[in-house]
């Protein structure tokens, strides 16, 4: 065999190598181009999710600054009055535990920031009746303190006669009070599919209906009646429907599910009050208080498979 020149042996190497690489280039072209696209791909995704994240988190800044404003109204808010001030330090102290539960809540918890805007919304209706409360209350001590000082020359010469009188009165105003008190009956809380059929599986509940009848009452009030309805879960949270109903109860200012009027002619009425807009139920026992401006009429409760 031949032995082949060094020389000869160096420029085939060299033409074998510069044919290889040739074909080697559209390969890499195009390994490069793919590694263009997925490096724009991964770069958008980590912008969009850096964006999103962004926006969420400033959603939260700007409730927290709500919210911690709402706390500083509260604490500005005073009254001579112990009974308002009892009810102004309870609401106080659910503004500070909203306050401690925003500020434990990841921005991109969506849910809980929802319930957060429903309860900032709840506690500043509950705050604008303290304000009204307040007004109305000093408004009266001003007309009663010089009412009291017209009346105490005419008190004084009349206690005796008038002694017996009141007392006969106030009896008679407590018995008719008592005999004109709403009374209801026949109280449910029925849950709802997407249907409008009733089911217990709580996957497939998509709202409830508060069920109950108000009474025949010769001596009751004839006319509009707006009844409240109070829902908790199975932990004791109250259900809000994004309403911001609210009523009075012993002095208190006190948010409601939901709430209905009706006309009342002393007959007895069906009454029906949908719950809606409440978010997902869960697995437990719901349960159901119903209230008017004048007290509590009964409650409720239905359990959740």
């Amino acid at each position: 065999m031949e032995r082949e020149d060094p020389l000869s042996r160096l420029e085939r190497e060299e033409r074998e190598r510069k044919e290889k690489a040739k074909s080697l280039k559209p390969v890499m072209w195009v390994l490069a181009a793919v590694a263009v696209v997925l490096a724009a791909i991964l770069g958008y995704v980590w912008s969009s999710k850096n964006s999103l994240v962004k926006d969420l988190e400033i959603d939260k800044q700007q409730l927290t600054e709500q919210i911690l404003s709402l706390q500083g109204d509260y604490e500005s808010l005073s009254s001579d009055y112990d009974s308002v001030n009892a009810q102004l330090d309870s609401s106080k102290e659910e503004v500070a535990q909203l306050v401690e539960r925003i500020k434990k809540t990841e921005a991109t918890n969506r849910v809980k920031m929802r319930q957060y805007e429903k309860e900032l919304g709840t506690l500043r209706s509950i705050m604008r009746s303290y304000v009204k409360q307040i007004d109305s209350l000093n408004t009266l001590n001003k007309q009663l303190t010089v009412q009291a000082a017209n009346a105490r020359k005419e008190a004084a010469e009349a206690s005796a006669r008038n002694a017996q009188l009141t007392e006969e009165v106030e009896t008679y105003k407590g018995q008719v009070a008592i005999g004109a008190t709403l009374k209801a009956r026949n109280f449910s809380l029925v849950p709802y599919n997407s249907s409008g059929k009733v089911t217990d599986r709580s996957s497939r509940v998509t709202q409830m209906v508060v069920n109950l009848t108000l009474s025949e009452n010769d001596l009751a009030q004839v006319g509009p009646v707006r009844i409240y309805v109070r829902v908790k879960d199975p932990e004791g949270i109250l259900l809000l429907d994004g309403t911001a109903a609210s009523f009075s109860y012993n002095g208190e200012a006190m948010p409601a599910t939901a709430s209905r009027e009706i006309d009342y002619n002393r007959q007895d009425v069906d009454v029906s009050i949908y719950i809606n807009d409440t978010g997902e139920f869960v697995k437990g026992i719901y349960t159901v208080e119903v209230f008017t401006d004048q007290g509590r009429l009964g409650k409720a409760e239905t359990l959740l498979r």
